[in-house]
């Protein structure tokens, strides 16, 4: 009759664990549950639990869809970022729910029963529970331990290529200096070209170090916390700190006449403009004459309305080969690797992406007949702090989430 009465009133039961777990957490409640199809299938919980205590011989086995369900929620609150101790909490939200559920139902049951029945029932409620949620906490488990494992396999290869770029630089810059020490009567020529060396290479170090600096605040609120500047002010920048570069690549880079008069922040703007410009450089065909790169900037409408910020890095080197193109964003990845005259950690270009991504925006690359174009797109609003006055006289926009 427990069996019964439980399995008559498995929705309203669901109904008042969704409302304790969305009262604790900051979760909407319709994302508790997300979908439809798990929320009505969420009651098979109960009904396993009801199956337990009026059957205590069948098992509640890892084939039955009971336990699949508890394995499907185990799975949702990894990717919702729960961890362990919610779980925990969630399931003792239900066992308390069923227990009050159980307590109030037996006072009306007219069916005659002995304290050990009573008792054993609540044993069962209770064993039922803990199985259902060691399937879920043993799911969220596995899939836990593997982003952990993928994450250390990630963090061995970016030590083993950041280490091996800074002894290469270091080594580098310790073989000039020792020569222009030890030389004293060098040719100007020859001398210019050690200087050279370091000045480059402790450009590069630098440039490997503030990477490695932004991508470890990627996703976090560090990477916004910085001060925002008109957008062609963020580009000048940026071609500043590699003017000596693109001298010595022999490319003009041109910035755009027309770029749009909007507030944006500096850090992000400026960084991923680097990388792109950077890139451009290291990969300008050396059998050209007019090298160059361009960049430009517009603001574009979508349909859905929502209004973003495109930057545009085009230049006319080697270009990517096609079979390298759909990796090309990915960490480490070098889609010229057998070039020996081309150095780097295959960073830059994802670290733009996540930027991008972590801003509502999105990196790509577009590939003409000669060249590449590299395009970064981030989301428009209205400065919330701008005062309608300078709007007014500045016309400026800033990009990002509120």
């Amino acid at each position: 009759m427990l069996a019964e009465r439980l399995r008559a009133s498995r929705r309203e039961l669901t109904a008042l664990w969704l409302d304790r777990i969305s009262n604790r957490i900051a979760l909407d409640p319709n994302k508790v549950f997300p979908t439809e199809d798990l929320l009505d299938h969420v009651p098979l919980l109960i009904d396993g639990v009801a199956e337990y205590i009026q059957n205590p011989a069948a098992e509640i086995g890892a084939d039955m869809p009971v336990v699949a369900k508890a394995m499907e929620l185990g799975a949702l609150r990894h990717g919702q970022g729960f961890d362990a101790y919610q779980i925990l909490k969630e399931y003792e939200f239900l066992g308390g729910i069923l227990f009050t559920f159980f307590t109030k139902t037996v006072d009306g049951i007219d069916e005659p029963c002995g304290k050990a029945e009573l008792m054993a029932c609540g044993s069962r409620l209770f064993r039922a529970i803990t199985i259902i949620q060691q399937a879920t906490m043993t799911h969220f488990l596995v899939l836990a331990d593997k982003v952990v494992a993928e994450r250390e396999d990630r963090l061995r290869a970016f030590n083993r290529v950041i280490s091996h770029e800074i002894k290469n630089r270091i080594g580098a810059v310790l073989g000039a200096s020792s020569v222009l020490r030890e030389v004293p009567d060098l040719p100007v020529e020859k001398h210019d070209e050690l200087v050279d060396i370091i000045g480059r290479n402790a450009r590069e170090m630098g440039d490997t170090v503030d990477n490695v600096i932004v991508l470890s605040r990627v996703g976090t609120d560090d990477a916004r916390q910085h001060r925002n500047i008109m957008l062609p002010e963020a580009i000048r920048e940026a071609v500043r700190q590699l003017r000596e570069a693109a001298q010595a690549a022999k490319v003009d880079v041109r910035i755009d006449a027309n770029i749009p008069a909007i507030e944006v922040n500096a850090a992000v703007i400026e960084l991923c403009i680097k990388n792109y410009l950077s890139n451009a450089l290291k990969y300008a065909e050396p059998a050209r004459g007019n090298r160059f790169v361009e960049i430009s900037a517009v603001e574009e409408e979508k349909i859905t309305g929502k209004r973003e910020l495109i930057v545009r890095v085009a230049d006319n080197g080697i270009g990517v080969p096609s079979d390298k193109r759909e990796h090309l964003f990915e960490r480490f990845y070098r889609a010229h690797e057998g070039n020996v005259a081309v150095t780097g950690t295959g960073l830059g270009l994802n670290i733009v992406r996540e930027i991008a991504e972590a801003q509502g925006g999105r990196a790509w690359a577009e590939y003409p007949e000669q060249g590449s174009i590299f395009l970064l797109a981030l989301p428009l609003r209205r400065e919330k702090e701008v005062t309608g006055e300078h709007r007014a006289q500045t016309g400026a926009e800033t990009f990002g989430g509120p």
